[in-house]
């Protein structure tokens, strides 16, 4: 896997520069190797002229050194690159200074972070401009921030890996598509010289639920003087490999296909491909194959007509592409010019089958070092990998709140069990992280990298709720969790008043207890810090109250589904007093309102129309225990069908019914004052094309001047004549239908233009 994650399939040759003088034969055989990016062959032909007996010229020592600890470096072997960096630098302690940095990382990724962090400090002393000498250093001064969550994750090795590399998955149907190097039957053998290893193929496992647990597999030996463990010399056992197939015939080529990702409805797909054009074109100034994305559409259940994405280009790799849920944004990584360091993170927009100008995601995501494989998750949050940001060692894995665009909270390491010392990444999982799939060559893997599951492990919370007088308990009570003001779940009390959640770690929540006839109570609790006890509990008393509970349920009105993030406001008018709170998946809220004053409730989120009601006032004494108030929310691009509002065959007067069924839409207008709306008027299929053209048109603008005769303003109201473009049935030119049939095609719409 190793272009596929450095994404850029060349040496730093300013930094490996050959020196001017005469070189033995075997440094001269070892660097054809490393020149053509032979690296294992390179490795044995350095290690072979430092054995030799010959007293050797220093610069020649300090070139085979330098180049033979980075090969080892892009091979992944880190034990192997240890060795040979302390050997750099302690016979040439004024080698350049990128090897103090590789020497760190290598000592980092083989789990030595006292001696890592020395030698991070030793880089920040040499290179002041790059900041992670500085971060690293006072990181590994305390590693236990990267442990909190330990307990809180499981992780199984699973029976999809290869002897090869496994890596990337990604969700496809119900199963997993993922990139592999597992070896080809047939006859002939394609050979990746990198490595010695199969170029790289997607292939798909149809069902996660063959994935069963894989325990303790051993991993072989290193190439040179290390082991990766310490029964690295035993024969792994084959593995009982669970179904899989070759994804795509027509995509996968005689070269590297990498990472994937999939539009929502699964119709088209973006993919990394090594640069197969023909001839000279196909390979940059330098000589070397770079990694481009391409675009392919199903065509049914072939994947054809790929095509390369418009900012691609000879002269620097593209590749990890990942989808926004909506497929407007598409996320990738590049080490093209004007970025922090090796590879970043770009974003462009996707419209209408257009895509736009690449922005890099900034300072926040990028650092000086390498920024990859990136996922979008159902919340359009980000998680990638790096190992630039302060980590474990190698590539770990990190998660981005992304809000417009701008990770508002900066970046968090996902810590262990998910990352380790070694190369994490490709992670994929649900919006709440439960569980998950994720690349790795940690040492539990084989030969190479591998693809892990992870489940979150339930943290057992009881939460007991009692009468504050009497200390009964109180069934039925319901029980919310809150994190950061939003509302997650919401569970009912037992007889015995008690309700049970599952904590993630690394969190603080709000648990608040609601009951009519009590005044609501919250306590608050954090698992920041691990509790060694399997179950965990915190006790909540109500005291009896005169006040009313108002709750309800906020739902968008185009299909009275429950609305999620949306601001809740219940505002005291006469004390101006205000509680407020964020829906969570179930739409709910809960408030408690004194008597005596009277109430209003806002709901407000982007892109809705905001909603404000005033409640019924409280008297002292004659309160109801609680007041059940339901909102709706009008949002931009939704389309009403105004289900009374037909037309005689070939007219476009409007029908007594259509005027009441307009009043309505007008009654809405007037309590949003900043709401546009397009009037939609749809004919059946007789007549000509043209006719009925033109006839949806007056039928929408005899709607519209209706509504301006009821008092909306013109400019707030357009009309969009659509004729027979849009049946809702079959009753096409030439097809027989009844006269009911054909008039539900005579139908009028209204869709949300703009809510302000």
């Amino acid at each position: 896997m190793k272009p596929l994650r450095l994404l850029v399939a060349c040496v730093c040759l300013c930094l490996l520069a050959l020196n001017g003088y005469a070189q033995s034969t075997r440094l001269r055989s070892a660097n054809k190797q490393f020149e053509t990016m032979s690296y294992l062959n390179a490795a044995r032909g350095y290690e072979d002229f430092l054995r030799s007996d010959k007293k050797k010229d220093p610069a020649e020592t300090q070139e085979a050194l330098t180049k033979l600890a980075y090969s080892y470096r892009l091979l992944q072997d880190s034990r192997n690159a240890e060795r040979v960096y302390a050997d750099l630098i302690r016979d040439f302690p004024d080698t350049d200074s990128k090897n103090y940095l590789y020497y760190a990382q290598a000592l980092a990724s083989n789990g030595k972070y006292r001696e890592s962090q020395k030698l991070y400090s030793q880089y920040g002393e040499k290179q002041t401009n790059d900041l992670r000498g500085r971060t690293f250093t006072v990181s590994y001064m305390d590693m236990s921030k990267f442990y909190q969550d330990s307990a809180s994750y499981k992780v199984d090795f699973l029976p999809i890996n290869s002897r090869q590399a496994d890596f990337s998955p990604m969700y496809y149907q119900g199963g997993l598509v993922f990139v592999s190097g597992r070896e080809e039957s047939g006859i002939i053998k394609r050979i990746f010289q990198w490595n010695q290893t199969p170029f790289f193929d997607l292939y798909f496992q149809p069902d996660t639920t063959e994935l069963v647990r894989i325990v303790d597999p051993v991993r072989t030996s290193a190439l040179g003087g290390g082991n990766t463990t310490a029964d690295a010399a035993k024969e792994p056992k084959p593995l009982p490999l669970s179904r899989t197939e070759v994804f795509s015939r027509t995509l996968n080529t005689k070269y590297h296909e990498g990472p994937v990702t999939f539009f929502k409805d699964q119709s088209k797909l973006i993919f990394t491909r090594n640069n197969t054009s023909k001839g000279k074109n196909g390979k940059s100034s330098e000589g070397v194959r770079k990694l481009k994305l391409f675009i392919a559409e199903n065509d049914n259940g072939s994947w054809r007509n790929a095509e390369e994405l418009p900012f691609c280009s000879n002269e620097y790799s593209t590749g990890h592409p990942a989808l926004s849920p909506d497929d407007t944004k598409l996320y990738f990584v590049s080490d093209m010019p004007g970025g922090y360091g090796g590879t970043d993170i770009y974003v462009v927009e996707y419209n209408n089958g257009q895509w736009g100008t690449p922005v890099n995601m900034g300072k926040e995501i990028n650092t000086e070092g390498n920024e990859m494989f990136p996922f979008v998750d159902p919340n359009g949050h980000l998680y990638f990998a790096s190992d630039g940001h302060e980590g474990l060692g190698g590539l770990d894995i990190f998660f981005a709140e992304l809000h417009e665009g701008v990770a508002y909270k900066g970046v968090k390491n996902l810590g262990a069990p998910i990352n380790s010392e070694k190369d994490d990444f490709g992670l994929i999982t649900d919006k709440n992280r439960k569980s998950g799939y994720f690349s790795s060559n940690r040492k539990q893997g084989i030969y190479d990298d591998d693809i892990y599951r992870f489940s979150r492990v339930c943290k057992q919370m009881d939460v007991l709720v009692f009468d504050a007088k009497t200390q009964k308990p109180i069934s039925l009570a319901d029980v919310r969790t809150l994190r950061n003001g939003v509302n997650q779940d919401l569970r009912l009390t037992s007889a015995e008043g008690r309700t049970t959640f599952c904590l993630a770690g690394n969190t603080e929540y709000e648990f608040r207890a609601i009951k009519e006839g009590y005044s609501p109570n919250t306590v608050r609790f954090s698992t920041l810090t691990q509790s060694q006890n399997p179950v965990m509990s915190v006790s909540i008393y109500l005291e009896k109250t005169e006040n009313t509970l108002v709750k309800g349920t906020v739902k968008t009105e185009v299909n009275q589904r429950p609305a999620e993030g949306v601001q809740v406001i219940l505002r005291n008018e006469k004390d101006k007093s205000e509680q407020s709170v964020t829906t969570g998946p179930d739409g709910k809220y809960e408030f408690e309102m004194k008597p005596g004053a009277p109430y209003t409730i806002t709901t407000q989120k982007n892109r809705y129309a905001t909603n404000k009601e005033q409640l019924p006032k409280m008297k002292p004494g004659k309160n109801p225990k609680v007041i059940e108030s339901d909102q709706g929310l009008y949002g931009e691009g939704d389309i009403f069908e105004l289900k009374n509002i037909y037309y005689d065959y070939g007219k476009f007067f409007i029908r007594p019914t259509a005027a009441r069924e307009l009043d309505r839409v007008v009654s809405i207008l007037k309590k949003y004052p900043a709401m546009k709306i397009e009037v939609r008027s749809h004919t059946d299929s007789r007549a000509t094309d043209t006719f009925n053209l033109r006839l949806s048109e007056n039928r929408a603008r005899a709607a519209v001047d209706y509504m301006v005769s009821r008092g909306i303003e013109p400019a707030r109201l357009t009309a969009q004549g659509l004729g027979e473009t849009e049946l809702v049935n079959g009753c096409e030119d030439g097809v027989k239908c009844a006269e009911r049939d054909h008039q539900l095609n005579r139908r009028t719409e209204f869709k949300v233009l703009a809510v302000k």
